[in-house]
């Protein structure tokens, strides 16, 4: 089983045409190109990847309690959610 990074990572990477290696922690969802319908894709992803409900507002993401600022923040956010269901 990889780690919440890599796994994360590979759907990052997945929805935004890249390979893994091209993600790193900092990179943030316009630097890999992604756009609003990218990212909700890609938050979709992650919530079946992880059978988890992402509080996030594609209408209005500055208003989520959800971070998707960077690679980073998006890592944190799903752990924390992880966290909060055990």
């Amino acid at each position: 089983m990889s780690s919440i990074q890599d796994r994360v990572i590979g759907i990052i990477a997945e929805q935004s045409g890249l390979e893994p290696s091209d993600v790193s922690l900092d990179s943030t969802p316009e630097d890999l190109g992604i756009d609003s319908l990218g990212l909700v894709e890609s938050i979709f992803a992650i919530e079946e990847a992880f059978d988890i409900a992402v509080p996030f507002n594609a209408n209005e993401p500055e208003k989520s309690e959800f971070d998707i600022s960077s690679v980073r923040s998006i890592i944190a956010g799903i752990e924390r959610l992880l966290a909060e269901q055990s």
